[in-house]
């Protein structure tokens, strides 16, 4: 069905179920699954000249999350890749799809609702506004 899974990860709650799921699919179809945690730029950017630890910290919870992914993986046989890139989240997201041949993205979303949602917006949203591949969306 699948041969790359590309899962996205903040290491939030969402996120976590969002691996599992990815996980699931990948073992049940043989896929690869990719792990991907992008480090907002403008955060990065704002911080690596006044506070180079904080970019440190940004990209240590990167490597928690991944190892989540990773470690998910095999213990369920999936062969795993992972990555952490720098920029806009859901552009980040659809151009590591495209450079990589992932045939879907699974990925888990916060479920704001109200002003949250609007003076915050939604990864998730963008990525499937903007993907040319399915997106599995797992909610809260």
């Amino acid at each position: 069905m699948y041969d790359k899974i590309l899962v996205p990860t903040d290491n939030s709650d969402p996120s976590r179920r969002a691996i599992e799921h990815a996980v699931h699919a990948a073992s049940q179809s043989g896929s690869e699954l990719h792990g991907l945690f992008v480090t907002d730029s403008g955060t990065v950017e704002n911080l690596a000249g006044r506070y180079p630890q904080q970019e440190d910290a940004l990209t240590a919870i990167g490597e928690d999350a991944l190892e989540h992914v990773k470690a998910a993986g095999e213990d369920h046989g999936v062969s795993v890749k992972t990555e952490i890139v720098s920029g806009v989240a859901h552009e980040e997201i659809i151009n590591y799809a495209e450079e990589n041949d992932i045939d879907v993205i699974i990925m888990g979303t916060h479920g704001r609702r109200g002003i949250e949602r609007v003076l915050m917006g939604s990864v998730t949203e963008r990525v499937i506004k903007t993907a040319d591949i399915p997106v599995m969306v797992i909610g809260d």
